[in-house]
């Protein structure tokens, strides 16, 4: 029987998108499900408020009655307005291995993306658009350990279905291995003094009881630090940093924030948080009365941060700075007792950053890809 595809136009539909992936995963023990809550949350206008800008359907595959299949196809307004650009984006693509139903659902979601005005679409991605770090790409490679926070997991053969119906890589982006004893095994504690007086910058970690001040310097490092040139990827507004660190503080630990000042003006920072995976993973995707004992005991026993996002103006790159940043995470984790890590996603082309996180021993274990595919009209 051939797959049919439907909208998601009701309660009973999300319900069903939702929960596909349990389906698609059941026995992969490297799988980590997520919280229903959050999921629904990040669907939702009301809760995500990155989604104002955001043009969307939502496609659900059905065969021999049952889900088959999922994708998020959708239009960052924002982002095309900024750049000039007509692009769409999929994103939450699962599917059961079966070629004629992954077809169907990326044939629905460039439909959609070409009755709406794009004339190209690109992913996987966030449903936030291009320019998220979270659930970036598809996994190409190590499919045999489980992800890090906010990271992406799928099967190997999505990759042949995507490049069957016509997507061709775009970009690849790396995650990179962090060991407490292999990273950092000299200490750089003199050079990065040596380049804090000659270039005049601090790092300090983030401060929760000024949150509002924190905030408007993480806005003002990635309105001056994001290249113009990258074609995915503008500034969040004021309110999507508000609305981010909302949904982040409560994960962090302020002391693995770190933000570079030059005097009063901030310069760099970075963000790395615990792997909450290492919990989600026992929890089944929900907060039970006995989940929330899970969560609270396992909440202690995690031993893995991921460094998610890195930014530093350009005036101050190739000063120490971003090196700086590194070490005060590395320090602070230690000190924490984490004893991995992971920094991610790093784009294959920002050679700067990759030698950076090279230089101190970094290993690149995981690739993921962003494909693209230009659409006829």
């Amino acid at each position: 029987m051939k797959p049919l595809i439907k909208p998601v136009t009701t309660p009973y539909d999300m319900k069903q998108f939702i929960r596909l992936p349990w389906e698609i995963y059941r026995g992969d023990k490297n799988w980590v499900p997520p919280l229903v809550s959050d999921v629904r949350a990040s669907l939702d206008p009301g809760k995500n408020t990155a989604l104002k800008k955001i043009k969307n359907s939502l496609f659900l595959a059905w065969k021999d009655g049952k889900p088959a299949g999922r994708i998020y196809a959708g239009i960052d307004t924002n982002l095309n307005r900024k750049k000039n650009t007509n692009m769409a984006f999929f994103s939450m693509f699962e599917c059961i291995d079966d070629y004629e139903t992954a077809e169907a659902l990326l044939e629905a979601a460039a439909i959609w993306a070409g009755q709406n005005g794009a004339d190209s679409i690109y992913g996987p991605c966030a449903v936030t658009g291009t320019d998220g770090d979270e659930y970036k790409g598809l996994l190409i490679d190590c499919f045999d350990r489980p992800p890090v926070l906010m990271n992406t997991y799928n099967p190997p053969y999505y990759a042949d279905f995507i490049e069957r119906y016509g997507f061709v890589k775009d970009y690849d982006v790396f995650a990179y291995y962090l060991d407490h004893e292999m990273v950092f095994k000299k200490d750089p504690s003199k050079v990065i003094d040596y380049a804090q007086k000659r270039y005049g910058f601090k790092v300090d970690t983030l401060d929760t009881g000024n949150l509002e001040r924190e905030i408007k310097d993480l806005k003002h490092v990635m309105d001056r630090a994001m290249p113009d040139e990258w074609p995915d990827l503008v500034p969040p507004s004021l309110d999507e940093v508000r609305d981010l660190a909302k949904k982040l503080v409560p994960m962090a630990e302020p002391s693995l924030v770190p933000i570079a000042r030059c005097g009063d003006e901030a310069i760099g920072f970075a963000i790395a948080l615990p792997d909450y995976n290492e919990v989600l993973r026992r929890l089944n995707g929900r907060i039970t009365p006995l989940g929330t004992l899970k969560f609270l005991y396992y909440r202690r026993k995690i031993r893995t941060v991921r460094v998610f996002v890195m930014f530093v103006v350009p005036e101050f790159r190739r000063k120490g700075v971003s090196y700086a940043i590194y070490h005060t995470i590395f320090k602070n984790a230690v000190k924490k007792g984490y004893i991995y890590g992971e920094a991610s996603t790093i784009g294959e082309t920002n050679l700067r950053m990759r030698a950076d996180v090279e230089g101190f021993g970094a290993r690149h274990y995981k690739t993921y890809r962003i494909y693209r595919k230009e659409l006829t009209r």
